[in-house]
């Protein structure tokens, strides 16, 4: 019992953060169920699960290598086409993930952007410049170095300038 209380308060806490990034990550389809399966990976691997180790970092890296598997799935079955999103997920703002993806034309061509870049930048810029994660943070959920880090980061930025036709100085 203990157990899913634990997982109930870390769902409450961290879903709508998880939601978005797997949003980010992955793209429309499916997002509601790679969340859950973030919550069932958790609970199952709670056991192994190291109290001293920040939960919110943990639960990132398994959206993380979830979403990882659902991209290399997709790569394998590109023949099928996606199934379009359908969203039973109650997020706690008003904004719906349709609202979230209906961006105007500045922001839809940086989100395509984000989408080309390679998995590394992608992940980092999510991670760092979009969800705000800490240095350390970010180098726990990708099981880095908090230098790599760093400059993984500051070179994602600048490719991501140099695709949407920015100055990489101004980042």
């Amino acid at each position: 019992m203990q157990n899913k209380k634990i997982i109930s308060d870390w769902y409450d806490h961290y879903s709508d953060d998880l939601y978005n990034f797997l949003l980010y990550r992955v793209g429309e389809a499916d997002v509601e169920d790679l969340l859950q399966e973030v919550f069932i990976r958790a609970y199952k691997g709670l056991g192994s699960f190291e109290g001293d180790a920040n939960p919110k970092t943990w639960l990132y890296n398994i959206a993380r290598n979830i979403s990882i598997d659902e991209i290399r799935k997709r790569q394998r079955q590109k023949w099928k086409s996606i199934i379009p999103f359908e969203s039973n997920h109650e997020p706690k703002t008003e904004r719906t993930p349709e609202q979230v993806l209906e961006l105007d034309e500045e922001k839809q061509v940086i989100y395509q952007a984000i989408q080309s870049l390679k998995p590394a930048f992608r992940d980092v810029i999510i991670l760092r410049g979009i969800k705000e994660l800490s240095v350390t943070e970010t180098a726990d959920v990708l099981n880095w170095t908090e230098n790599k880090v760093r400059s993984t980061y500051h070179r994602s930025k600048q490719s991501l300038a140099q695709k949407i036709g920015g100055d990489p100085r101004e980042q």
